[in-house]
């Protein structure tokens, strides 16, 4: 089973807002495995449902413990809406 996930990172420490963002997002992209794009508004993991779900999850604490403020947004739709959108 696969899923995509849409995630938007707020950090609460303005002075680390862009860093923290590209960090969390490298991270997941060096991921095998997981597809992630990027756009203004969010990134977006597509990929085996445990395996994106188990590393974001674990990327969404990493950012918690590191930062001890931030904001998830999380959006979490069954399937893989990559290659759907792909092929409209």
């Amino acid at each position: 089973m696969e899923i995509s996930i849409e995630i938007s990172l707020y950090p609460l420490a303005e002075e680390k807002f862009k860093t923290e963002i590209w960090a969390f997002i490298k991270r997941l992209r060096n991921v095998d495995g997981l597809e992630v794009v990027t756009n203004g508004m969010s990134t977006q993991v597509f990929g085996d449902y445990d395996l994106a779900v188990e590393k974001v999850m674990s990327e969404i604490k990493h950012v918690h413990q590191t930062l001890n403020a931030a904001v998830f947004i999380c959006k979490f739709i069954g399937g893989n809406r990559s290659v759907v959108e792909a092929e409209s």
